[in-house]
C-alpha cells in the first residue's frame, strides 16, 4: 500500500513536466513527420484534410530524384561536413586548452577570465554575427588588414571556390567528371568557401565557452591521488596531461564532442544573418535550406522533410560517434 502511494506521488510530481514535454516536443515531432508526407503549402490546416498526401515524394525527390533540390541538399550536406570536421575538433580543443589555463591555481584573476572566455556562449548569435559581419564588409577590419598584405578582401571573401582549390589551383579532369550524389567528387573535397570558413571560426568562438565549462568542471573533480602519484613517479607536466588527465576526460571529451556535433548540424541563425547561403550556395545547411524551402518557397512538405532527414542523419552519426569513443567510457 506505500509502495502504490509513493507509486502515485511519483506519477503526480512527473505528469506536469511529461505533459509539457508532450506538447511542446514530441507533438511538433510527429505533426512534421505528417507535414513531410503531405503536398502543404501552409494555408490550410494540415489535420483537417483536403491537404494532398503524397507519402514519400518529398523523401523520394530529396535523396534519388536529380534535380535542383537534391543538388541543393547534397551542397547543404557538404558544407555542413565541412563544418563538423573544423568546428567540432577544433572548438573541443580550443575548450580543454582553456578550461586547463584557468585551472591553472597559480594564474592570477582566474574569474575574470573565465567569465570573459564564457561571455561570447551567453551573448546574442544574432548580434554577434551582425558584429562578423561588419567586420568582413568591403570597409571591414578583416578585409583592411588583409589589404596589408596585398590581398583584396571583397572579391577574396565573394568567391565560392574552396579552400583546397584555392592553394592547388585547377582540380583533375577525372575528379570533375566523377560524380557523387548531384556532384562532382572535387566539390567534395575542395574544401570550404572563405566565407564558410568565416561562419566556423564564429561558431568555435562563441561555443568554446561553454565547452570550457564542461572540461572545468571535469578537472576540478579529477582525483588529486592519481595524478600525486604520476608526479611521484617522475612523470613531466605534458606526460601527466596526455597519460592521466586525458584519458580520465574521456567521457567529458565524448559529452563535449556529440554536443558539438548535434549543435553543427543544426546551424541556422548565423548562416541566416551573415551570408543566407551565399556565394554561390557554399554557406548553404539543412536547417537553412529547410527554412528556406518552407517559408521561401511555401513548399512546407518539402521543408518538412530535409528536418527529418536531417534528424535521421544526426542520430545516425551520434550512433556512430558512440561506437567510436566507446560510449565514452573510460
Amino acid at each position: 500500500m506505500r509502495r502504490r502511494r509513493e507509486s502515485l506521488a511519483g506519477w503526480l510530481f512527473t505528469t506536469p513536466a511529461l505533459v509539457l514535454l508532450g506538447l511542446f516536443l514530441l507533438a511538433p515531432i510527429l505533426l512534421a513527420v505528417w507535414v513531410s508526407l503531405l503536398d502543404w503549402d501552409g494555408t490550410r490546416n494540415p489535420l483537417a484534410g483536403g491537404v494532398p498526401f503524397v507519402g514519400l515524394d518529398n523523401y523520394r525527390d530529396l535523396l534519388t530524384q536529380d534535380g535542383l533540390l537534391r543538388t541543393d541538399f547534397a551542397t547543404s550536406v557538404r558544407n555542413t561536413l565541412y563544418f563538423v570536421l573544423l568546428a567540432v575538433p577544433a572548438q573541443t580543443a580550443l575548450a580543454f586548452g582553456l578550461a586547463v589555463a584557468v585551472n591553472n591555481k597559480l594564474l592570477r584573476g582566474r574569474t575574470f577570465f573565465r567569465t570573459v572566455f564564457y561571455f561570447p556562449s551567453v551573448t546574442s548569435s544574432v548580434a554577434i554575427s551582425v558584429v562578423f559581419l561588419f567586420l568582413f564588409s568591403g570597409t571591414g577590419a578583416v578585409n583592411g588588414l588583409l589589404r596589408l598584405f596585398g590581398v583584396d578582401g571583397p572579391t577574396w571573401f565573394a568567391d565560392p571556390r574552396g579552400l583546397l582549390h584555392l592553394l592547388l589551383g585547377q582540380p583533375p579532369r577525372w575528379m570533375l567528371d566523377t560524380r557523387v550524389f548531384s556532384l562532382s567528387l572535387w566539390d567534395w573535397v575542395s574544401g570550404p568557401s572563405v566565407a564558410m570558413t568565416a561562419v566556423i571560426v564564429l561558431v568555435v568562438w562563441t561555443t568554446s565557452g561553454t565547452f570550457m565549462l564542461m572540461y572545468l568542471a571535469a578537472l576540478q573533480n579529477l582525483p588529486e591521488d592519481v595524478g600525486e602519484a604520476a608526479l611521484i613517479d617522475g612523470a613531466t607536466r605534458w606526460q601527466r596531461l596526455r597519460g592521466v588527465t586525458l584519458p580520465l576526460l574521456r567521457p567529458t571529451t565524448f559529452l563535449v564532442m556529440t554536443l558539438g556535433l548535434i549543435s553543427t548540424w543544426q546551424v541556422f541563425d548565423q548562416v541566416y544573418v551573415m551570408s543566407q547561403g551565399n556565394p554561390a550556395k557554399t554557406t548553404l545547411t539543412p536547417a537553412y535550406l529547410s527554412y528556406q524551402r518552407a517559408f521561401g518557397d511555401g513548399a512546407f512538405g518539402t521543408g518538412a522533410a530535409i528536418a527529418i532527414t536531417l534528424t535521421a542523419l544526426i542520430l545516425v552519426l551520434t550512433w556512430a560517434q558512440r561506437r567510436l569513443f566507446g560510449e565514452g567510457r573510460g
